[in-house]
């Protein structure tokens, strides 16, 4: 990591002077205490992990179990999707001080480069989950019927911009976990064995719920997805050898869709006979009642939760990783019926 240089020094401190001066007035970082926060506080020799986005940190919770002397930070814990999160300058700080950063890797964690090169622990470890997938990763692409375009930060460029919704994928979770457990072993290898052990535990319930899915989709008589939205479900349908048809891609921000495209896939409704029409949470529905309208036979409207939307509440009430998936499962069976 790059030596700082005298200015870079001075902004930090400047930087932490001005969080000093905000705590009175505002309300802490959800980190501090709360869901977003386990076990303990960072004192003494506590370990502190931080992880960007809700399945990171699910993923890390599960792997940390009751392990003692080590925090696990969830940055984006306000139900900012990854695409359009802001660093603010308390998450800045939480990053340069952890001692195991995790985070995703792609485009829309551009500015973690920048943070990273700031950072005080220099001895801090670095997770690029898109980095542990390597190969089975994927490259964005423009389906059939789907809407181009982007938005800032986002070219579209499929030659070189990599689907970011790691975690929709039962699979993907297997992988990254153990990468976690591992990461966690090396930055406290007196308690590696249990990261070990709560990991391999906690694969054999995404595996579990990996062959109920892809038995839900053998029973299945029909085999297509159709999104009224954005689509980050690409790498559970190439799980599972679904095909699928959507509005936008994953990660844009549009949410008018063209004549051309409604009508294309209100073709495809009929075409195909498809019962329903999905929607990621947190939308307007707009784009899928009106495709909807369109059809000849009419499907509903359901939800598939991509988890870009979780909070801190959510969390707290007992939502997880594993319970966002179990529903999911069951929309896919409505969808596929």
């Amino acid at each position: 990591m790059k030596k700082r240089s005298k200015r870079a020094l001075a902004a930090l401190a400047a930087a932490l002077l001005a969080l000093g001066l905000l705590a009175g007035c505002g309300p802490a970082h959800a980190g501090g205490d709360g869901a977003a926060s386990a076990p303990g506080g960072n004192e003494g020799d506590t370990l502190r992990v931080v992880a960007t986005i809700y399945p990171i940190y699910d993923w890390a919770r599960e792997v940390l179990g009751q392990t003692p002397g080590v925090e696990l930070v969830w940055l984006q814990d306000s139900g900012v999707d990854l695409h359009s999160y802001q660093p603010t300058a308390e998450d800045m700080m939480l990053l340069s001080s952890c001692d195991l950063f995790l985070y995703v890797g792609g485009t829309s964690d551009s500015w973690v480069d920048g943070a990273l090169q700031e950072a005080v622990n220099q001895d801090m470890e670095v997770l690029s989950l898109l980095e542990v997938l390597g190969d089975a990763a994927r490259l964005e692409e423009l389906q059939e019927g789907m809407q181009g375009g982007g938005h800032e930060g986002h070219s579209h460029d499929k030659e070189s911009e990599y689907d970011e919704h790691i975690w929709l994928s039962l699979q993907n979770a297997g992988v990254l976990t153990e990468a976690i457990a591992e990461a966690m072993g090396r930055m406290d290898p007196a308690h590696a064995a249990d990261y070990e052990a709560n990991a391999a535990a906690y694969a054999g319930q995404l595996s579990a719920l990996d062959a109920a899915y892809q038995a839900a989709v053998d029973a299945a008589p029909i085999h297509t997805l159709l999104f009224g939205d954005r689509f980050p479900f690409r790498y559970l349908v190439e799980d599972y050898g679904l095909d699928y048809y959507a509005a936008f891609p994953g990660c844009s921000a549009e949410t008018e869709a063209s004549f051309e495209t409604i009508a294309f896939l209100a073709g495809k409704v009929d075409e195909l006979g498809l019962p329903a029409v999905l929607t990621i949470e947190n939308s307007d529905r707009r784009v899928a009642e009106t495709i909807v309208q369109n059809t000849h036979d009419g499907a509903v409207v359901l939800t598939l939760d991509s988890m870009q939307g979780v909070t801190a509440a959510d969390a707290a009430q007992g939502v997880t990783y594993l319970s966002l998936m179990e529903h999911n499962l069951d929309i896919l069976k409505q969808a596929l019926a």
